[in-house]
Formats: structure tokens, sequence, C-alpha cells
């Protein structure tokens, strides 16, 4: 059995170069989010070890990363190799495009309940245009990839072979609804709207808005013809990552997605308003906020539910969930390529993801820490 291969502590709110080892202890909080009594959450090791009994138990191969109010990160590997690979974001990278779409509400450039073709004329069409609220909400009536015709493999061919991108998203579509359908084509218009309004390519407007205030180090959205444009270790595998555009197809470290929670939690991306309308789940969504989904559970051990920020992501073989826990100023990720790893439901009380942060969010309640 695997025990703790490689866990690194490094701030990464910050600088540029290389980060600075430290112990959890050493810095000190720098977060606004909706904490309560912060001093209370103290680093425990006792934690992460209970956290990672629980993936252990379930089998768990992969990336397990932790961040804590001081900025620190711990990244633990539950399998060889080690723990410096980047990994397929898949849908996480919709959590960051939310974000982009709320930096461009704050500057007034944007109307979350203004009808899409306001921004993106080629949207008009004799189906009514859906609001961005929709694109966020995944209610749009746009063609969805996942309906197009399948390949050799019998995956939609949208990511491997076939017909693909914008034009494809704006051709076929329906009147949006109040019914909630998952389709990768809303954040793909969305990212187009967003060059638009902007004025700026896609990846410029992330290495500004994203990358620089959030300290990436190596995340980037992967483009056609790249070596790791697969969606599994096996290269001939058919499902191409690019292809996912503005919808999945960043790539990086599980520390710069830790980074980008960082820089979320602590306001440098978002204000407190635009965070708090981002953080809404809606009950009849399936508690789908702008995003991704926020709900409140309870936790065993924990003496009362638990906020919960998730995302999760799954692309080819591999799966990805992004865990925030605003109220502990707690971030989390974790990355595999079994695509058949089973992480539970977080809101069933059990399950590898609900025992791990349970071991995290409720048994950290120790002693308050000591007063700086």
């Amino acid at each position: 059995m695997i025990r703790l291969l490689a866990p690194l502590a490094f701030l990464i709110a910050g600088c540029a170069g290389q980060p600075t080892i430290r112990t959890a202890e050493s810095i000190s909080a720098t977060n606004d989010a909706e904490t309560s009594d912060l001093s209370s959450w103290g680093y425990r090791a006792d934690d992460d070890s209970r956290a990672i009994d629980a993936l252990e138990k379930s089998d768990f191969e992969g990336d397990f990363a932790i961040s804590r109010r001081d900025g620190s990160v711990h990244i633990f590997a539950l399998r060889p190799p080690s723990t410096q690979e980047k990994w397929p974001w898949a849908s996480v990278t919709k959590q960051v495009m939310a974000v982009l779409a709320m930096q461009q509400v704050e500057a007034g450039t944007l109307d979350l309940d203004a009808p899409a073709d306001t921004y993106l004329p080629d949207l008009a069409a004799d189906a009514p245009s859906p609001t961005i609220r929709q694109l966020l909400q995944h209610r749009s009536g746009l063609a969805n990839p996942d309906d197009s015709p399948p390949d050799a493999t019998g995956f939609p061919s949208f990511y491997s072979d076939g017909p693909t991108g914008l034009d494809w998203c704006l051709a076929d579509r329906t009147a949006p609804s109040d019914q909630w359908r998952y389709n990768n084509c809303d954040y793909i218009v969305l990212g187009a709207i967003l060059e638009n309004v902007t004025g700026t390519p896609i990846e410029a407007l992330l290495e500004k808005r994203i990358a620089i205030p959030s300290g990436w180090r190596d995340t980037a959205l992967l483009r056609a013809g790249s070596a790791r444009d697969y969606a599994g270790r096996d290269p001939t595998y058919t499902t191409r990552i690019a292809r996912y555009g503005t919808s999945a197809a960043l790539v990086g470290p599980l520390a710069d997605m830790l980074r980008f929670d960082r820089a979320l939690m602590a306001g440098r991306l978002i204000g407190p308003k635009a965070r708090a309308g981002r953080w809404q789940g809606d009950p009849q969504l399936g508690y789908m906020a702008l995003g991704q989904w926020v709900f409140e559970a309870p936790l065993a051990g924990c003496d009362a539910p638990v906020r919960i920020v998730e995302r999760r992501g799954a692309i080819g073989k591999y799966q990805v969930r992004n865990i925030i826990l605003p109220q502990r100023d707690m971030a989390l990720a974790l990355a595999t390529a079994d695509g058949e790893f089973d992480f539970g439901e977080i809101w069933t009380g059990s399950g590898a993801l609900h025992d791990a942060l349970a071991a995290l969010a409720c048994n950290a309640i120790a002693s308050p820490a000591t007063p700086r």
C-alpha cells in the first residue's frame, strides 16, 4: 500500500519564481471569504492521514491536494509517478470561465440576464436567445455535442473526428428552458462571448485575469496538435481534449487549481458580491450555481451541515474534483486516471469524497491555534 509519497507544503499566494517551502503554521491568513473564527482552524497532519486513509480504503489512485487558510498546499501522491504531473482539469475549466464572466459583470460589460445574442450576433436565429445566466446554468437549448454522431468507438464525434467548434454549437438549437441539461456548447459559446466583449483572445484573457492574479505556474488551454491532446494515457484514445475548448480544455497541476481557489476566496479575482452571486445553488437545478454546484451537506463528525462548493469533471479516462469549503477557508482537489473510480456523492453521507472531507473539515476542529 502506498503511503505518503511526497508531501509538499508551499506558499501558493504570491510572487514569481520558485515557491517558498514552509510549514503550514508559519503563514498568516489572507482570506476575506465567509469564514467564522478562523483562529480555530489550525493545520494538523493527522487530519491529512485520516483523509488519505479514507481514500486508500476506496482504492483511490491519483493525486490529492489540500489548501488551508495559511495559503499552503499539501500534495499527496497515492500512486506513482511523482506529484508533478499536469492533469486535464476537464470541466473545472467551466468554473474558471464563470469567474471570467463574473469579472465582466462587475465591469458592466455583461448582464447575466441579457440575451446572449446581445454580445454574440451569430446566436441570432429563429429560436430565442439564451441569457448569459442560462448558459452558465446549462439551460440554453443549444445543440449538444453529446448528441453528435458516434465515431468508430461509439463516442460522440464532436470530441474526436467529426464537425466541431462554435459553428456546430450554433447550428441547431431550441428555445432555452427552465430544465437543466448538461451541455459543453454552453461554455464554448460563453468563451466566444468573452472574446467579443473584451476584444481579447481567450488565452490572453486567462493569462491577465486569472493566471497572474492566481499565481498559476503551468496551466493553459490545450491546443490542437499538442502531444497531450488525448483524454487518456493511451494516445490512441479518440477523445481530443482540445476540442472541448473553453468548456473543458484547461490542463495543469493541481497546485494551480488550488491557487485559483485561494485567489477566489481571497477576493483577488472577483469581489464578495459577485462571489456570493456565483455561490447561490438553485435547488430546482440540483443546486447548480454559476459554474459549480453549491449546497450544504452533513459530514460525519461535524456538528452542523457544511457549505460546499463543488466542481467535478471527467474527460476520457480522467476524473477530477475541486472542492471549496468557504466557512473552513479550505480547498481540496483530486485527480485520477481511473475513469471507473467512484468518488460517491458528498450529500449521501458516505463514499470516498465524503469520508475524506469529513476527516479534513470535522476532525480539524482541534484546540484553537496559538494567537499570533
